[in-house]
């Protein structure tokens, strides 16, 4: 073996040599990339959905296990050459099983819209029925929405909010009882509360439905006991690890205490239907390098150091919702109980006009359909605002309310002159701006020294 062979066996060095050929050979993708970086530190991140992916999930996603096609579960590859593949994937399972006290876990899905594709895929038969939170409430479109693959495929009957922003779930159950769905869903994008899924499982059971719990958004906040966990209340959970986990994009698949019992109307249990619903049901060879990435995000998450990141999660939501109230907007639900605030917009501002106007600040953040909202997702009347990305900056609440006056202040300056065009002067637009950048120096994203 030579000395340059035994040097390229260590991870760190790959990295190294890959970003110095890329510097040296493609400088035109190298300066997009440092562009992204440097805009990243720049803006001020309010997405919900997002958060950064921690340097250790960054780094095993650039491993060399993406050279490995690896069809089928540890033990029982279609493919050679996978005695390290299946310690990583091992590892990953038995960390999801031991973060989320989880009988079963599945980790290959590629995102959690595909985990939700393919429990769905293997539980239900085209134009079966099913029953989920309707996308303009706060669902998903993997839930029922009429333009995605569920809603197009199943009979999809959706519940929805309160005049408060409150399921209703007086209406779940009526919903269940009348139509019989074979899937209830519970789980949102945008809802601010606490989900009862002993409730929903209730439901479930009167109706003789099966109950899938999609947590993708509330991932870290369960993992850590800040939210109740529905692993055995639901027979399925399905988690995104790219959102609160500060993982690489990335499904996770679950099952509590219903996982070896059998599906209703089939032979088998549900440890065996979803473990063929990824493969061969839906999905060929898994991304292998994203599954050890998904492990290391894991790992993460039952540090120390994660569970005061879901702790800031909470704190600063709730005293962003409280600013925002201050500020005489309406936080729909009256508050936030998990790292999501629902804003409803108003002055005949919509939620694009506020994203787009936002974004040329430098604060980045996602129009959303409030209660009530007749127009479509494309225009929208509110805000979803969400508290992951700052967390990681440790934001104090001083710092909270200053991004609340600055975000109210730029909203107060716009002009809309339609539904999606409106007016900002340029030279307001570079004021505040640089007031972002200050903001951004003062609180920069952690590099996680502390995990």
């Amino acid at each position: 073996m030579t000395a340059d062979t035994a040097r390229l066996r260590n991870q760190a060095d790959l990295l190294r040599r890959g970003l110095a050929d890329l510097q040296a050979q493609d400088a035109e993708l190298a300066d997009i990339l440092d562009a992204e970086v440097t805009r990243q530190h720049r803006t001020l991140s309010l997405v919900s959905s997002s958060c950064a992916a921690n340097p250790r999930s960054l780094a095993v996603s650039a491993s060399a296990l993406v050279n490995i096609t690896a069809e089928g579960a540890p033990g029982r590859r279609h493919q050679a050459g996978c005695e390290n593949v299946d310690r990583v994937e091992a590892l990953a399972i038995r960390r999801a099983k031991t973060l989320f006290a989880a009988q079963y876990a599945g980790v290959q899905s590629h995102s959690a819209s595909n985990a939700n594709y393919q429990v769905l895929c293997a539980l239900l038969e085209p134009g079966d029925t099913l029953l989920g939170m309707a996308l303009d409430h706060g669902g998903h479109l993997t839930h029922g929405s009429p333009v995605a693959f569920t809603g197009a495929n199943y009979k999809a009957i959706r519940y929805g909010t309160t005049a408060q922003g409150l399921i209703d779930y007086e209406e779940v159950r009526h919903l269940a009882l009348a139509h019989r769905p074979r899937i209830i869903i519970c789980g949102a994008t945008a809802y601010s509360q606490v989900l009862d899924f002993q409730r929903f499982r209730a439901i479930a059971d009167e109706a003789g439905a099966i109950l899938l719990a999609d947590i993708s958004h509330i991932a870290g906040l369960v993992a850590t006991g800040r939210h109740p966990s529905p692993i055995d209340l639901a027979h399925v959970t399905t988690v995104c690890t790219h959102k609160q986990l500060a993982g690489p994009r990335g499904g996770l698949i679950l099952s509590g205490r219903d996982a070896d019992t059998k599906v209703p109307g089939l032979r088998s249990t549900f440890r065996r239907i979803l473990d063929q619903a990824v493969f061969p049901g839906m999905q060929g060879a898994p991304a292998v390098n994203m599954i050890a990435a998904k492990a290391a995000a894991l790992g993460y998450a039952m540090s120390p150091a994660f569970d005061a990141y879901m702790g800031r999660i909470r704190s600063t939501a709730d005293e962003m919702a409280k600013a925002f109230m201050a500020q005489d907007y309406e936080v729909v639900g009256g508050g936030t109980d998990n790292h999501s605030i629902l804003l409803r917009l108003r002055g005949g501002i919509t939620g694009s006009i506020a994203e787009a106007a936002l974004e040329q600040c430098g604060i980045i953040v996602s129009k959303k359909r409030a209660q009530g909202e007749t127009r479509s997702s494309f225009v929208a009347n509110g805000l979803c605002i969400g508290t992951g990305s700052i967390a990681q900056r440790y934001f104090d609440p001083q710092g909270c309310r200053q991004v609340v006056d600055l975000l109210c202040r730029i909203l107060d300056k716009v002009t809309p002159l339609s539904e999606q065009k409106y007016s900002l002067e340029p030279g307001l637009q570079e004021q505040f701006r640089r007031q972002v950048e200050a903001l951004c120096a003062i609180y920069p994203i952690a590099d996680y020294r502390d995990s």
